[in-house]
């Protein structure tokens, strides 16, 4: 065997007549422009020389490629492009295998599927996530997955973005092996065997022939659910193109399509959410790493919440205890753990060994000693109830010997007043997660006033390892989101009381994006459960008062603001004749509210809250915020986040109408945040604070 000098950041080498190309661009492989440069002309010297039979492409490290070079969206592209490369790739002499570890995503994936062949590990993941950032695949992806997988496979892998792994790819055709043991050994045995076979090219297989009305069937869900996000609907559009045009111009086409969604307001504001939820994961200036160990959780509550809890860590293949003194209350979360699993394998998401498997590493327990035994972190998933958090919170401090971790679920309580109650507050910290926790990403983990900075990047560290999206706050009533939701609870019962229904509400905030209104989403979460929140902050609102005492508790009394028909909200006579009936106690004489007013009175006061959170240090920068709202609220991710929305509309504009809006109603909680007028006189917007903080955060580094 020899080698030559590795080309940074492509290495080379040969083994009995298989060149070796090896990407080697820290963390992920990114075709950045000068890994193009570099592939191209290695290309183009083992194609002619005369010692190689045939090419292996591989990645160094611990992935194949995770894509392209994210950095460069948005400017103009230096020659040579991934399809310049896959082109190249198509004019070979000698066969190109694609050796495939870790992941290939994006540009990744199609550069081997311009190879002739790919192989694979049986835990590589392949995938198309362009439209997760407002893209399609621009280097051929739309037209060469079909060839290889059908348009039903094609479809879903390319508007999902969702990858599929090395056993399925081979299953479905992505991939023609899988190799089991070391990966080169693997790949370069399967390059020579196939060294002088005709080669062959995925662009000259047919594309699949499909009926338009069964095209459309397969389109149709994918453009419903996509609602106003482009970029789903533009990968459909480039699919099918591959039915009425020849593979040059469909790829033209799909490039134009491509540069049109680069360019848009979409594509910005979801590069700002996936750039923003990278930076949130990282512990904030002042956290440190930590040696702390967080292998063995317990899960304290066996409700909702402790369930879903304990799933996550059964999902990501770790142990967990869930304890619950109450046999029967431990025998119900129990239950509904495995009910939700089921429901899961009916949906063809898991099997049932998986499912086995999973609650395998779920330890119910009775006893709170046994479950506390060798704990490293404690999660408390009690009602929401101070007293209540803080009587355990004390035993939990008696029964479990520093350096654990203790943790509370609370979506709205202090963590400084939870952790008063222990003798040891540097360990007690926040995790909020979003319910239900098995499903939503996004977890809060909430600094205490005391909490040491090495819990508070231990628990980042865990989130993270469950698959979470973590956000590190400060500690404040309802933390961030929910002190943001806040403020939008309340203008939602003064727009009831002052005009509007319940579903002229609902209709301009989906609208806007959202998957459900502020009132759907309260039925659906549980009018009780609203009502007991604001019962214990003292936050009367006669609407929603008003639902409660009429036993309205939302979907599961089949009744609340709207009657249900199964999940489906129906508009109901009786929930408007209650509105007026409060509307004409009060003496508010009831008027026509425009769209516009609703949706700026939705969003305009949670802006501001935005503002005031970020003035008092609770929230450490604005994409922060962007990132609880997007994965913990439904703020839809191609409108950015509600910071990122208020630079686009402009805080100058948000001023003003919140200074109206302010003057009209007499309200102070509308008055324009300190922050948000200093930046709107200095014609800034709430992006320059994060260019700031990230430039102090080099700086200190």
């Amino acid at each position: 065997m020899t080698e030559t000098e590795p080309a940074a950041p492509l290495g080379v080498r040969d083994d009995g007549g298989i060149r070796f190309l090896i990407i080697d661009n820290p963390p992920v492989n990114a075709l950045a422009q000068e890994v193009r440069a570099a592939l191209f002309e290695a290309l183009e010297q083992a194609d002619a020389d005369p010692a190689v039979r045939a090419v292996v492409l591989m990645g160094a490290g611990r992935s194949f490629v995770g894509g392209a070079d994210i950095r460069e969206f948005g400017k103009p592209r230096q020659p040579p492009r991934v399809f310049h490369l896959i082109a190249r790739m198509e004019e070979m002499t000698k066969p190109v295998v694609a050796a495939i570890h870790g992941v290939a995503l994006g540009g990744g994936l199609e550069l081997a599927l311009g190879c002739h062949y790919r192989v694979v590990t049986a835990d590589a993941r392949l995938g198309l996530p362009e439209v997760t950032l407002g893209l399609l695949p621009g280097a051929g992806g739309s037209q060469l997955l079909p060839r290889l997988v059908g348009l039903e496979q094609a479809i879903a892998m390319i508007t999902s973005g969702e990858p599929v792994g090395g056993r399925r790819a081979v299953e479905i055709g992505l991939a023609d092996h899988v190799v089991e043991g070391d990966l080169a050994v693997g790949a370069a045995a399967f390059a020579g065997a196939r060294a002088a076979d005709p080669l062959p090219r995925v662009r000259d297989l047919p594309f699949p022939p499909i009926a338009p009305e069964a095209f459309e069937a397969l389109a149709e869900p994918v453009r419903r659910r996509a609602g106003q996000q482009r970029s789903p609907i533009a990968c459909i559009e480039a699919i099918g193109a591959g039915l009425q045009m020849s593979f040059e111009q469909a790829l033209a086409f799909e490039r134009r399509l491509f540069e049109e969604l680069e360019a848009s307001e979409q594509c910005a504001a979801l590069r700002h959410a996936f750039f923003a939820t990278r930076e949130a994961a990282r512990a904030p200036s002042g956290t440190e790493r930590s040696s702390l160990r967080t292998d063995r959780v317990t899960v304290v509550g066996a409700g909702t919440m402790g369930g879903g809890i304990a799933m996550c860590f059964a999902n990501a293949g770790l142990p967990v205890r869930l304890v619950e003194p109450a046999a029967e209350a431990l025998a119900r979360g129990m239950a509904n753990i495995r009910r939700a699993y089921d429901a899961t394998v009916a949906r063809g998401r898991l099997t049932a060994a998986d499912v086995e498997a999973r609650l395998a590493l779920i330890a119910a327990e009775a006893s709170t000693a046994a479950a506390l035994r060798d704990a490293d972190v404690v999660i408390e998933a009690v009602f929401e109830d101070l007293a209540l958090k803080q009587d355990v919170f004390a035993d939990l401090d008696r029964g479990l010997p520093a350096p654990a971790i203790l943790a509370s679920n609370t979506s709205t309580l202090s963590i400084d007043a939870i952790a008063a109650a222990t003798g040891s507050p540097e360990r007690v910290v926040g995790m909020h997660f979003f319910s239900p926790a098995n499903v939503m990403k996004l977890v809060e983990v909430v600094r205490g006033e005391k909490s040491d900075p090495q819990v508070v990047a231990s628990i980042v560290a865990l989130a993270k390892r469950i698959g979470k999206i973590p956000v590190v706050v400060g500690n404040c009533d309802g933390f961030v989101g929910n002190r943001m939701l806040g403020q939008r609870t309340v203008e939602v019962d003064r727009m009831l009381l002052q005009g509007a229904l319940p579903q002229d509400i609902d209709r301009v905030l989906t609208g806007f994006g959202f998957p459900m209104g502020p009132l759907a989403m309260t039925d659906l979460a549980g009018v009780d459960v609203n009502w007991r929140v604001r019962q214990a902050r003292g936050q009367p609102l006669a609407a929603y008062d008003a639902m409660y005492e009429r036993g309205r508790l939302g979907q599961k009394a089949g009744r609340g603001f709207y009657l249900y028909e199964g999940r489906k909200p129906v508009p109901d006579p009786e929930v408007e004749q209650i509105i007026l009936g409060l509307s004409e106690a009060a003496g508010i004489e009831r008027r026509p509210i425009p769209d516009e007013e609703i949706l700026e009175r939705l969003l305009f006061p949670m802006i501001n809250e935005g503002a005031r959170i970020l003035a008092e240090g609770i929230a450490a920068r604005p994409g922060d915020i962007d990132v609880i709202w997007v994965h913990g609220y439904g703020w839809p991710a191609w409108r950015g986040g509600p910071m990122f929305h208020a630079d686009r509309v402009g805080l100058d504009h948000i001023r003003r109408r919140l200074a109206h809006y302010h003057e009209r109603f007499g309200l102070a909680s509308l008055a324009p945040a300190p922050l948000l007028v200093e930046l709107a006189d200095a014609g800034r917007g709430f992006g320059t604070l994060a260019a700031a903080f990230s430039g102090r955060r080099k700086d200190a580094e």
